[in-house]
């Protein structure tokens, strides 16, 4: 994250953080992005600082974040305690979380017989995963470290999802992010496929006698192909004439023959009858994926933040180049 030196921005909210070594600084949310500067830069106190930051959507964001981390901490089964380390309790908050993923597998709840068969494998699965980190399997397993870090990716972007933007920021996402909801753009095209060595000067003689309104002779033409294709994208049009062809057509004069078109066929002289250019639908249209996209940027800005804030009460040491080199040729 960018440090801001410039003066508090509207929209912006002061937090005081302090955790070990940690000072006051200043947090910038606009349009889903979070800004840090120096708390020497920030000069509003009181009241008015304090309402500011009960309206803030941050705080709102961090409270969501604490109450999943909650909710999250009180699904887990309670660690035991060294004295009790032998001894495996199927407890209340246990069986709930049987039960639970039991509902969810099969739309009702287990049968008496069906609880104990619960109980019996999560029993047995205990004993393996004590009897495992006991041994250390679960050190420098990438599996596990990838499921944690999936865990902690969760509960620092979960509350993304359940944000809702006010229309003006989804407009401006929109804007910014036309080319992924933008209609692909279409074509319509009449195309005669040209022999095989056919020379420079007989293809511009074959395309001015075609705008001369002649018809094209039948003999030393191709007809692999169909000689019209309409409204198709680009996905079509290449997947039946060969990568590369639709961009080509997209340079043509509209409704006048030209060529020569290169496909994966050979060569063409076209006419495109019709062409539509991409368009960027109105926010109603498209307010769905919008809003996830929007979600999802804001997601991973949340992820970012945080790990950089987690980042820093840690102390990281990396090889130099020097190193480095040296191990990637061992």
């Amino acid at each position: 994250m960018a440090l801001m030196q410039d003066s508090l921005p509207a929209g912006s909210l002061l937090f005081g953080l302090r955790c070990g070594r940690h000072s006051f600084e200043k947090i910038d949310f606009c349009a889903g992005r979070f800004v840090i500067a120096k708390a020497s830069e920030c000069a509003c106190y009181g009241r008015e600082l304090i309402l500011a930051f009960l309206k803030e959507p941050f705080f709102h964001f961090a409270l969501l974040s604490v109450a999943i981390f909650v909710w999250f901490t009180a699904q887990q089964p309670k660690e035991i305690s060294e004295p009790d380390a032998d001894e495996i309790v199927v407890s209340e908050q246990v069986f709930a979380t049987l039960a639970s993923r039991f509902r969810a597998q099969m739309q009702r709840g287990p049968t008496s017989d069906e609880a104990q068969i619960l109980m019996g494998q999560y029993v047995r699965n205990e004993v393996l995963v004590r009897e495992a980190r006991a041994l250390g399997l679960d050190s420098g397993d990438g599996v596990v470290r990838n499921r944690l870090v999936q865990k902690m990716a969760f509960l620092m972007t979960s509350a993304a999802q359940s944000t809702v933007p006010e229309d003006p920021v989804l407009q401006q996402h929109l804007i910014d992010h036309a080319e992924k909801f933008q209609t692909p753009a279409m074509v319509s095209f009449e195309q005669i496929g040209l022999k095989f060595g056919i020379q420079p000067a007989e293809i511009e003689a074959l395309v001015v006698s075609l705008l001369n309104g002649e018809t094209p002779p039948e003999e030393g033409l191709s007809s692999l192909l169909q000689r019209s294709v309409f409204h198709a994208g680009i996905n079509q049009v290449d997947g039946s004439f060969g990568r590369g062809v639709f961009a080509q057509l997209e340079v043509l004069p509209l409704g006048q023959w030209a060529g020569p078109v290169t496909s994966g066929f050979g060569q063409h002289v076209v006419r495109v009858v019709e062409y539509v250019p991409p368009k960027t639908p109105d926010l109603d249209e498209v307010r769905d994926l919008v809003l996830a996209d929007w979600r999802s940027s804001l997601a991973n800005d949340l992820r970012e933040a945080q790990e950089a804030a987690l980042l820093e009460a840690y102390k990281v040491s990396r090889p130099n180049s020097e190193t480095l080199q040296n191990w990637i040729g061992q």
